[in-house]
Formats: C-alpha cells, structure tokens, sequence
C-alpha cells in the first residue's frame, strides 16, 4: 500500500472585505461584541452575481494547487469537492469543477459534511491512493455563505461568524510509509443534528412548495440555527479527543505536533485546545480573524496560508483537525 502526501495547495477568497463594523449597520452589534465572542475582525462576501460562487472560487483555488503541485490538469484523476453550499440543489460543484477545468471524464465526488467537510475529504482521497485506485486526487474545500445568511438583529448570533472563501489540495502516491498522511479519522454523533442545522429547503420537512405557499417573513427555516453554546461545549471535547486518537494511533505524544491547523470555527475554541494541548501561538495556526467561518474551505485556507508563510516545513507534524454540524468531526495526521 502507499501513503498519500499533499504537493499543491491553494486558496482563493472574494476582494470584498467586510469588517465588523460594517455589520454593525445592518445588525445591532458591534465591534467589541463580535470579537468578545468569536475573536473574527472581519470576513470576506462574495458580491452577488459575481463569479464568486461556491463552484467558481473552488476552481479558482484549484488551479492555484494544480500549478504548485507540478501536474497537469489531465493528471487528475478523481475530484472530491466539499460544501454545504452548492451553487445547485443538484448536481453538486464537482462535475462543475471537472467541466470548467476541462479535466478528463474522471469521477467527481461531493462531500455534504459542513465544517468537518475538508477533512472528510482529504481521508476519502488517502483512501483511494492507498489502495491504488488513484494516483492524483483533487480535493476542494468552498463556501459561499453570505447570500444565505439572516443579516438582521435577528440572525446576528450567526450571521457574524461565516465568511466565503475556497482551499484545494493535489495528492498523491508517496511510497514511503513513514511520510505523507499517516491516518485520518472520522466520527459522526447524528442524535445532536438540531443543534446546528439549516431545515429547508429540505424534502424531509419544508420543501420550496410550503415556503412559497406561507410566505411567511417571519419563517426562520431557510437561515442557519445554532446553538452556540451547546455547539462550542461539544467541540472542545471532541477537538481533544480526535487529535488524541491520532496521536495515539502513530505512537506520538502531544509534544510531537509541530503545528496544528484546527477548522476556524471560533478563536475561543481553539485558544481553548492550544491551552489544553499546552501549544506555543507558533504551533497553532489561525486566521478566522480575517476571514470568519469558511467551513469546508477553512482548513485547506488556513494550511494553504501557514504553508506560503513558512511555518510547515518538510518533516513537521501537521494535524488537520475539525468539528461542525451534523455533529461529526475528524483529524487528519501528517509528516509533511
């Protein structure tokens, strides 16, 4: 069997800066507030009727990975794209990224599991380069959240926090077992679904027709819900516990992790996991300051960015670790 290994990585996020005190005109909130509780200063917005759509910045992101990893586009011979928010309710962005890259009639995968989605991804494509089935895979990490969001006083407990933006990776065969993605890690716990969800358009429970038929202003189905506390006192357990197994499944202790790239769901949760962890501020990379909550695309944005900054160098420990809705959540432990 081979490893995988990483050898291009690449991100894009929309030119349109939106800092939290241009929030605070169209919500009551403000500055103090926001950054009190998630530690974000400013996100990016993808202007409507751009480009910039959760298929649009995924390509974009993935020619910039395909360009570093030295390949050919017709090198690739499988994509997996994650997000919770395709440019269409069916089919998903991969077929669209293998169209509009021109890339061969290769197989495109979508990955529907939220913050955890990047993660998910990169243990699906180890997956098929360990068995041989595939030699390169590209694997997508987008979100266009902002034209989902309830940006009033109402939905400003989420509103705030997301942001859009795009990450890709190339991987492929590396024959040296002792390098590369050395294990990933997944779980789901369904029986919390409700906690962070987005009910409708959903055929289970409220479907366009009953949108359509109440128009109702005061329907809250169509904008996320979380609840945030419950979320936050779940993930700092299962960040733990996820990076442990890890860890443990390698032979390595916490002190071996060189530099941890945790999904940027809120700076306060991962403060919370340098703490527990007892990791250096150079041993934690985070960038939800800047960008917010990009979901599926904010690992391989933060791993893209803390690689172009010099702070993964060959031989490292990285750990790729998420947690979000569903809940489900992962780690991803490498030798780079």
């Amino acid at each position: 069997m081979y490893n995988s290994k990483i050898i291009g990585l690449g991100y894009y996020v929309p030119d349109n800066v939106v800092t939290n005190d241009d929030l605070s005109k169209m919500m009551d909130t403000n500055d103090a507030w926001i950054q009190e509780r998630t530690g974000i200063k400013e996100r990016r917005w993808a202007i409507e009727n751009s480009e910039d759509t959760t298929s649009g910045m995924g390509i974009k992101a993935a020619k910039i990975a395909i360009e570093r990893a030295g390949i050919d586009k017709d090198d690739i011979d499988f994509i997996v794209f994650a997000t919770l928010s395709p440019d269409m309710y069916f089919p998903g962005p991969g077929v669209q990224v293998q169209h509009a890259l021109d890339i061969k009639t290769v197989g495109a995968l979508d990955v529907r599991n939220q913050c955890s989605g990047f993660v998910y991804a990169i243990s699906i494509a180890d997956q098929y380069i360990k068995t041989g089935m595939y030699k390169n895979v590209l694997v997508i990490g987008s979100e266009l959240h902002s034209h989902g969001l309830d940006k009033t006083t109402r939905g400003r407990g989420v509103s705030v926090i997301f942001g859009d933006g795009a990450g890709a990776a190339i991987l492929t065969r590396e024959e040296d077992n002792t390098k590369g993605i050395l294990s990933t890690h997944l779980h789901s716990q369904g029986e919390h679904a409700e906690e962070l969800v987005l009910v409708a358009p959903g055929m289970g429970k409220r479907w366009v027709n009953d949108i359509l038929k109440d128009n109702d202003p005061n329907d809250e189905s169509y904008f996320p819900h979380m609840n945030g506390q419950f979320v936050f006192k779940n993930a700092v357990v299962r960040f733990s516990e996820v990076i442990m197994e890890g860890l443990a499944k390698n032979n390595l202790e916490k002190e071996a992790i060189d530099i941890l790239i945790p999904h940027q769901a809120n700076l306060r949760i991962s403060q919370f996991i340098q703490k527990r962890f007892d990791l250096s501020d150079d041993q934690v990379f985070n960038n939800i300051q800047k960008y917010g909550n990009t979901t599926a695309a904010s690992i391989p944005i933060a791993l893209t960015e803390a690689w172009e900054e010099g702070k993964i160098k060959e031989g490292d420990v990285v750990v790729l670790a998420a947690f979000g809705s569903g809940f489900t959540w992962g780690s991803v432990i490498i030798k780079w």
